[in-house]
C-alpha cells in the first residue's frame, strides 16, 4: 500500500512540474488527464481497500486454514502411522491369502490329478473288469456248450456201455454155450475162457493131429464140430483160429516146409471142418498162422494148439465212436 501511494504522490508532482513547463492547451490535456489519473487513481484505491480486505479475509482463512491443516497434518501422522501399520498387517493377511491361494491352488490342482488319476485307474479296473466279465461270459458258453456235449457224451457212453454190457453178456452166454458143448472133452487138452471181452477156445494138438500132419485126426473131428454147431447162428462174431507150434525145427522139401505153413494149414483144415458140418457164415472166419512166436507154457505140448477166438461185432460201436470222433473234429 505504501509503494502506490509514492507512485501516486510522484505522478500527481510530475503532472504540476509538466503544467508549468507547457502551454495552456496543454495543461488542460494534461489537466483532463490527471483527473482522469485521479479517477483512475480512485478506482484503483478503492480496488486496494476492496484487496486489502479481502487480503484480510484471506489472511483470516489462511489462519484458520494453517490451524487445520496442521490439526490435518497432525490427524494425518496419526493416521499415516495408522495406515502404515495398517498396510503391513495388510501386506501379512495379503501374503497370508497369497499363501492360502497357493496351497488350495496346489491342493486342487492335487485333488484334480489324483482324481485323474482315479479316473485313469478306475476306467482301467472297468476295462479289465469287462474284460473279465466277457471271458465268464465266454466260458459260460462254452461251459454251456460243454455240459451239452458231455451229457450228449455221457448219453453216448450210456449207450455204448450198455452195447459192450450187452455184447459181453452175449460173449459170457456163448462161453457157456461152448463150454456145454465141449463138455465131454473136458480133461482132454480144451479149454475155454473168457478174458477181455472175448472167448478163447484152445484144443491141444495131439488131439487134432498127429506129428507134422494138417490132417484132423478121427477123435478131434467131433470137438471141432461141436464147437461149430455150439457158435453157429452167432452173426454177431468174428471168428479167428489161430494155429501154433512149439520151438521144435520142422524143415521139409515138401509142403508144410516149416512151422508157419504148418500152422496157417492146420488152422485152414480147422476152418474147413467148422464150414462143412455147420451153417456158420464163411465170411465171419479168418484163419491165421502164429508158427512158434506166441508160446503160452514151457511145456512144448501146450504150445501146440488150435485156438479158436470169438470176438463180438462192434462195428455199431465203432460207427458210434467214429461219428463222435467227426463231430469234435
Amino acid at each position: 500500500m505504501k509503494n502506490t501511494k509514492n507512485f501516486l504522490v510522484m505522478v500527481v508532482l510530475s503532472t504540476l512540474i509538466m503544467t508549468s513547463c507547457v502551454p495552456h492547451r496543454k495543461f488542460t490535456d494534461i489537466q483532463t488527464k490527471q483527473e482522469a489519473c485521479e479517477a483512475e487513481n480512485k478506482q484503483l484505491r478503492a480496488q486496494v481497500e476492496s484487496f486489502e480486505t479481502r487480503m484480510n479475509e484471506f489472511d483470516s482463512k489462511y489462519n484458520v486454514a494453517e490451524r487445520k491443516i496442521d490439526a490435518l497434518k497432525s490427524d494425518t501422522a496419526v493416521m499415516g502411522n495408522s495406515l502404515r501399520i495398517l498396510r503391513k498387517q495388510y501386506d501379512k493377511i495379503n501374503a497370508l491369502n497369497d499363501e492360502l491361494l497357493n496351497k488350495t491352488a496346489s491342493l486342487h490342482a492335487g485333488s484334480e490329478q489324483e482324481n485323474r488319476n482315479l479316473m485313469a485307474e478306475l476306467e482301467t479296473v472297468r476295462v479289465a473288469l469287462q474284460k473279465k466279465e466277457d471271458s465268464l461270459n465266454d466260458l459260460e458258453t462254452a461251459l454251456n456248450a460243454k455240459e451239452d456235449e458231455l451229457q450228449d457224451r455221457e448219453e453216448k457212453l450210456r449207450s455204448l456201455k450198455q452195447m459192450i454190457a450187452q455184447k459181453d453178456s452175449a460173449m459170457q452166454a456163448l462161453r457157456n454155450s461152448v463150454s456145454r458143448a465141449l463138455l465131454g472133452f473136458e480133461g482132454k487138452g480144451i479149454t475155454v475162457e473168457k478174458r477181455n471181452g472175448r472167448v478163447y477156445v484152445s484144443m491141444e494138438a495131439q488131439l487134432l493131429f498127429a506129428t507134422g500132419s494138417t490132417e484132423i485126426d478121427q477123435r478131434g473131428k467131433q470137438a471141432v464140430i461141436d464147437l461149430a454147431r455150439a457158435i453157429q447162428g452167432n452173426d454177431d462174431l468174428h471168428i479167428m483160429v489161430e494155429g501154433h507150434t512149439d520151438t521144435d525145427e520142422f524143415n521139409r522139401t515138401t509142403y508144410p516146409r516149416n512151422n508157419w505153413d504148418l500152422s496157417v494149414l492146420r488152422a485152414t483144415s480147422v476152418i474147413k471142418l467148422m464150414t462143412e458140418n455147420s451153417e456158420i457164415d464163411p465170411d465171419l472166419l479168418t484163419a491165421a498162422g502164429r508158427s512158434q512166436y506166441h508160446p503160452v507154457s514151457t511145456d512144448k505140448s501146450k504150445n501146440r494148439r488150435i485156438e479158436v477166438v470169438l470176438s463180438p461185432k462192434l462195428d455199431e460201436l465203432l460207427e458210434v465212436i467214429q461219428a463222435d470222433h467227426e463231430s469234435e473234429d
